[in-house]
């Protein structure tokens, strides 16, 4: 019920916010002065942006949104068609009205990962009733940071730039805007109340590694609506603190799935509590629907997460719980997940595996997952190395409607295969 709550409230605000958008747009015209009209102001006609994919778009576009935030009345930024070059930009509120960004070109980042001083691009921060909109694109130029020594284990990519951040934000939208070889994740979202992304596109190769489409956490109230996502990593990741998040329509692949976690790695995590990923098609993925903890590390719980209508083609784990996640052996394999599972559901999935092991649910033997549900799967393998197969561990779950492979039917080795 709180998830229909917010979804609905959300979505109200945010028609509010257009609407009063569209009317300050027909009362304002061009301009609109600091704190006053609002209005609708253009980055290349009002602040000399060139579209030359050169000069640097940071100062007009801070400019416009140092007078788009002081105006008391609602008012929007538009970066018009063309190529444009931005080293990098934090947008800061909170700002007096209603606020929106409408990006028709491209904005390109600078290609050398050197030019960063922090790790991220264009960041929004701290701002209420916010949209980003249009059909532009924010590209990375992550190609040469894909190729640095060491990245794919990840050991330099922490310090790479995020493509958008978003920090606190509340009552937010995110439509129609594509990201594209983001140097790391595409999207962080970090804090906020209320945001949603809807027909948003993420673009990468699928070699390119920590590149994570839209990674979620510590946050209430989030809604990823029929978006495309073609990435490296994690379609979506959601991280510790995640409450109230919805996953309608997304196509994911390639890729690595939608995944839960990886939880248990550091102190003090924060619950996760609500999440429905719903409608989803994944293909050519590494893993389908996933909900990931590190052994041997630190406590968490993790509720309430349900996984209904997924078609996956050529999947390599399509259903996965997994309480031994341990990526380059960095972790204590040998003994248990403290993180906490309950209340999980897998619900009409059907499709076909790349590898045999189609169901995989390993589970922490010193806290087994508890109330988890498999209901109606259909997923098949062909290959030499036989039909699907579903394997179970330190789990006893609910069984309805057809299971194909037999739920919990096959052995679980006693060193699974690693997942990424």
């Amino acid at each position: 019920m709180a998830i229909q709550f917010n979804f609905v409230s959300s979505m109200l605000i945010l028609l509010l916010l257009t609407i009063s958008s569209a009317k300050a747009q027909e009362a304002g015209g061009g301009g609109g002065g600091g704190g006053g009209g609002g209005g609708v102001i253009d980055v290349v006609a009002k602040f000399g942006a060139k579209a030359d994919e050169k000069t640097d778009l940071s100062k007009p576009l801070l400019d416009a949104w140092k007078e788009a935030c002081a105006s008391t009345s609602p008012a929007k930024i538009v970066v018009p068609k063309g190529i444009y070059f931005l080293s990098t930009a934090t947008l800061d509120g909170p700002c007096k009205a209603p606020i929106e960004l409408q990006v028709e070109g491209t904005v390109k980042a600078p290609a050398d990962p050197g030019a960063f001083k922090e790790p991220k691009w264009i960041a929004f921060n701290r701002i209420e009733n916010f949209k980003l909109s249009g059909a532009g694109v924010f590209d990375g130029q992550g190609t040469t940071a894909y190729k640095r020594k060491g990245c794919e284990k990840h050991n330099f990519c922490g310090s790479l730039p995020i493509n958008l951040r978003f920090d606190f934000l509340t009552n937010a939208m995110i439509q129609g805007v594509t990201t594209k070889d983001s140097k790391q994740f595409h999207v962080n979202v970090l804090g906020c109340k209320n945001i949603t992304f809807e027909h948003f596109t993420v673009l990468a190769p699928g070699e390119s590694p920590n590149t994570d489409g839209i990674h979620i956490g510590r946050l209430d109230g989030v809604n990823v609506l029929n978006t495309e996502i073609k990435t490296g990593d994690d379609c979506v990741s959601i991280g510790d603190g995640t409450k109230n998040l919805v996953i309608n329509g997304v196509t994911c692949g390639p890729g690595h799935g939608i995944s839960i976690g990886s939880l248990g790695l550091f102190k003090n995590e924060e619950p996760v509590d609500g999440v429905t990923v719903k409608n989803c098609t994944l293909t050519n993925t590494s893993n389908g629907v996933r909900i990931k903890s590190w052994p041997g590390a630190e406590p968490g719980t993790c509720s309430n997460i349900h996984f209904e209508d997924i078609t996956v083609t050529n999947v390599s784990s399509p259903i996965i719980i997994d309480q031994k996640y341990c990526p380059w052996n960095k972790c204590k394999i040998n003994e248990e997940s403290k993180v906490k599972l309950s209340n999980i559901s897998f619900k009409n999935i059907h499709g076909t595996s790349a590898l045999p092991e189609a169901v995989k649910i390993i589970c922490s033997a010193t806290l087994p997952c508890e109330n988890v549900e498999l209901a109606d799967i259909e997923i098949t393998h062909n290959g030499p190395t036989g039909p699907a197969i579903s394997q179970c561990s330190n789990v006893k779950p609910k069984v309805s409607g057809k299971q194909n492979p037999a739920a919990c039917s096959a052995p679980v080795p006693a060193n699974p295969t690693p997942t990424s």
